[in-house]
């Protein structure tokens, strides 16, 4: 028997005032997330508790937004959920980990790509509007000047429902260059500059082929990451006037509080244990996965399929998405862990991969696959590695990118849901499954998306499952309820 606890209780009408800001940019690369980082890192040293999200479905950002803050950093998506999910969980991170002071929300690409030409769907500045949000433009102002005028005023009229509340340049090569930016800026917008940020290498955070590394490795491979952050907080505190983003933040009107949340605790007489793999392989999870497990009855316990030699004991298994590719030689090394895991799963134990954790799963895994290109891809050796093998499939690293929403139906009931539920997603790999048998079953039909083979996704053996596509248990809401349950019951037969 189960027992539902709101996490919130609300009253119709009732509103909430969290000071609040989104920093956001002309395009990729202007220097955003840098720009975010200093942000939060300046902020938490001066005291405040600041509650970081990013919007869009990036893992990698909000690793180090977690590490810089202390506070689960979230993800927020106006195509996968809809005005009241997305305020649900703003409101929710805003709320745990005890009450922010203020939050900042980091845009995804430019402040109004989104899913479609012609709606804001899926962009930023869709979420900027769903969350009454001001919006700080951080600008590459590398070799303009005048023109820098131009772009933020075209900015500020493709959507009057946008508040374009501020300005920072980036990249300014000297006091004359800040000098005329500045003033064509706020002359001819009315925009104020709030921040100049000097061209500077060290700003520079490792890069790799889905984009930053992500901040556990980051750490354990960096003897200097602390001073790095450091690095960026004070060029940030030194050209960027905190008290006027403080200022812009709460400058807001209070936010309508949904009457319903998805953050509800079960109470159960007895928690399956589930097994998260993480480490620096896999390590691409939504933190609003993690917390609805728990909340839904389940006790997760971590282990690293890189360093642990054997399976804790668990009742089912998540392994999430990450770099297996970059480890592969160490996973293929630690034979103890893989055979503990092909055990579980001819066992019947529920066991799901994600991305990263379906590759690990299939029989091997090849690398530098020559004829196949680089995609933007990391540095990696010719080679095949031995993998779990408990799915079948020969995983290649190639030029093969796909980066894309999907949309989704189960073809069979699973450890993440029964047939004819149907999700929206993502997917975002440089990675192919080959050497499928023809009599390889799989539990999910995509409607939009590449999935494994053949528009199909979700390779699955016994009630082991693996796909590409990435599920967000805020907007799919089976994920949580349903892996549960289905541990649950495999542990009572």
């Amino acid at each position: 028997m189960t027992a539902a606890v709101n996490m919130r209780p609300t009253v119709a009408g009732e509103e909430k005032h969290i000071p609040r800001v989104l920093i956001s940019a002309g395009s990729s690369s202007s220097g955003k997330t840098t720009v975010t980082i200093g942000l939060l890192a300046a902020l938490s040293k001066a005291g405040y508790k600041v509650q970081p999200f990013k919007v869009g479905l990036d893992y990698i950002d909000p690793s180090y937004y977690s590490e810089i803050t202390g506070r689960r950093a979230r993800n927020i998506d106006g195509y996968l959920m809809d005005e009241e999910r997305v305020r649900d969980v703003f409101l929710h991170g805003c709320e745990t980990d005890e009450e922010a002071d203020i939050a900042i929300i980091e845009g995804v690409r430019g402040l109004y790509e989104g899913l479609e030409s012609l709606s804001d769907i899926g962009s930023t500045a869709q979420i900027a509007k769903t969350l009454d949000c001001p919006v700080i433009l951080v600008l590459n102002a590398r070799s303009i000047t005048r023109s820098a005028a131009a772009i933020v005023s075209g900015f500020k009229a493709f959507d009057p429902q946008v508040n374009i509340a501020g300005v920072i340049l980036n990249n300014i090569g000297g006091q004359r260059h800040a000098k005329k930016a500045k003033e064509a800026i706020e002359h001819y917008t009315g925009v104020p500059v709030i921040g100049i940020i000097p061209r500077n290498n060290e700003m520079m955070i490792s890069m790799r082929h889905l984009g930053l590394v992500p901040a556990i490795e980051e750490r354990r491979r960096s003897a200097d990451f602390d001073a790095r952050i450091s690095t960026i907080r004070d060029v940030i505190t030194e050209g960027v006037d905190i008290d006027l983003v403080l200022d812009i933040a709460r400058q807001v009107a209070p936010l309508p509080i949904p009457t319903g949340t998805i953050f509800v605790r079960r109470e159960v007489t007895e928690k399956p244990v589930i097994g998260i793999a993480l480490d620096e392989a896999f390590n691409f999870y939504y933190h609003d996965n993690l917390e609805l497990l728990e909340l839904a009855g389940a006790e997760l316990r971590y282990f690293s399929p890189v360093h642990d030699e054997h399976l804790p004991d668990v009742d089912g298994i998540y392994i999430g998405g990450g770099y297996p590719e970059l480890f592969a030689a160490e996973l293929e090394a630690n034979a103890s862990m893989r055979k503990d895991i092909k055990a579980a799963s001819e066992a019947g134990l529920p066991i799901y991969g994600e991305c990263g954790g379906l590759m690990y799963l299939t029989n091997k895994l090849t690398t530098g696959v020559k004829g196949k290109g680089a995609y933007n891809m990391a540095d990696m050796p010719e080679s095949t590695h031995e993998m779990v093998g408990a799915l079948p499939g020969h995983t290649l690293m190639g030029h093969k990118r796909v980066v894309s929403y999907n949309i989704g139906s189960l073809t069979l009931d699973t450890v993440i849901g029964k047939t004819g539920n149907n999700f929206r997603a993502h997917e975002f790999h440089h990675s192919e499954v080959t050497e499928l048998p023809s009599d390889a079953k799989f539990a999910i039909k995509l409607t939009r998306g590449t999935g494994i083979i053949d528009g199909w996704d979700g390779l699955t053996v016994n009630n082991t499952l693996g796909c590409y596509a990435h599920l967000v248990a805020s907007s799919y809401e089976e994920f949580s309820k349903s892996f549960v349950e289905f541990v649950r019951e495999k542990k009572k037969e």
